[in-house]
């Protein structure tokens, strides 16, 4: 289903937007590469904690000036923020940047918490900015084709629904592993993902039901105030009637480096995406009849930035508040209830 494109407001400048970078380690970087690629906007301002890699970023944008905080940004007058922090600081600031009728872009989660991102939602929503949330593998082909043979209604009704996500690594920053930092572990890393193709590929449906159990070290999580878990599985059962099954983890013992996949079950057929031969990067979509199956994309796909220079183009071309911001909340409280909260 093609995405519903904003008329730029009345006001929209003419010039390009000035943006800012608030973290610029490797997915910082990395975003802001996309976003540079696009070539509808300047990079005004650069701030991280380390004077290294700040200068680092610098390299991408030299015009770019190097700050420290994000009220160094602001100050500067841009137009929008890129926020690539720890998790509990990407709601405060996300709303410091709104209040200041500054647009946002900013990795996953939004916030810890539901009430948390619905108030990011709010104050998107009360100052007219563009928000988005790097949510990038729903930009990936091989995901895009699937919700479009989904919406055409040729494999019928979808009525279950497989979602895998096991990374065999597992984060390397120490605040990953506090729960009032994070929030959470593998759900909160990369069920977020999970929860929101199934939402977002099914036209956003009603959440029936949701049922979580999570692990630490191999045994029942206990307590979720001072542990998080490092394997989960959950099952949502959706007011379309179809029931969805997830299964994420940090080091699990898979025999490569990730495993993943969204695979969706229809009364006339099925469709999945697939990562290949233990991939982060590398997927394949395909689409099932009975015994057979066809390829509907193949690597090589460069997805990783899209969200990023999508959210830049929208920016550029003077769209305001997207009310499809209100599904960051739709999925948050999905992974309140798999939490238990």
């Amino acid at each position: 289903m093609a995405r519903r494109i904003l008329k730029a407001s009345p006001e929209a400048s003419l010039a390009r937007p000035r943006l800012g970078f608030l973290g610029v380690g490797w997915i910082g970087r990395h975003r802001m590469q996309a976003i540079l690629g696009t070539g509808a906007v300047d990079v005004t301002a650069i701030a991280d904690p380390s004077p290294e890699i700040a200068a680092e970023a610098g390299k991408l944008a030299p015009e770019a000036q190097l700050v420290v905080t994000l009220d160094d940004i602001l100050d500067l007058g841009v137009d929008g923020v890129v926020i690539a922090t720890p998790s509990a600081m990407h709601a405060e600031q996300s709303i410091r940047t709104l209040e200041r009728g500054v647009a946002v872009f900013c990795q996953k989660p939004l916030g810890r918490t539901a009430p948390e991102v619905q108030a990011v939602v709010d104050t998107a929503r009360k100052s007219n900015r563009l928000l988005c949330v790097d949510l990038s593998y729903r930009f990936t082909e091989g995901m895009r084709r699937i919700r479009e043979v989904i919406d055409s209604g040729e494999v019928g009704h979808i009525y279950a629904v497989d979602l895998v996500f096991h990374n065999a690594y597992g984060p390397d920053k120490p605040w990953f592993y506090d729960p009032a930092l994070s929030g959470g572990g593998c759900v909160m890393d990369l069920g977020v993902h999970l929860v929101d193709l199934a939402l977002w590929t099914m036209s956003n449906p009603g959440v029936a039901s949701v049922t979580g159990k999570l692990f630490a070290g191999g045994a029942p999580l206990k307590d979720t105030a001072s542990q998080v878990e490092d394997y989960a599985v959950a099952t949502m059962e959706l007011e379309t009637g179809a029931v969805v099954q997830l299964a994420c983890s940090w080091r699990l013992q898979a025999g490569c480096d990730a495993m993943i996949s969204a695979t969706f079950y229809g009364t006339k057929g099925g469709l999945s995406l697939r990562n290949v031969n233990g991939s982060f990067y590398d997927f394949t979509a395909e689409r099932y009849r009975g015994t057979s199956r066809e390829i509907l994309t193949m690597p090589p796909d460069e997805w990783g930035g899209r969200a990023a220079a999508d959210w830049a183009s929208r920016l550029a071309a003077g769209e305001r508040f997207d009310p499809a911001a209100e599904q960051l909340v739709d999925v948050a409280r999905v992974l309140d209830r798999i939490y238990g909260r």
